[in-house]
């Protein structure tokens, strides 16, 4: 019983995290990361 519980809620928490990453992806956030990490980048080697 407790096996199949625990069972139940690592399959509803992983359909959660691929729910919120898909969500992610569709309100265009790859793009605003991407371009948050090019800025970090060209500070830390004093460019930008």
């Amino acid at each position: 019983m407790m096996r199949s519980r625990r069972v139940f809620f690592t399959i509803i928490l992983m359909c959660a995290g691929a729910l919120m990453l898909f969500a992610g992806i569709v309100s265009g956030e790859p793009s605003s990361v991407m371009r948050k990490a090019v800025y970090i980048c060209l500070e830390c080697i004093g460019i930008g």
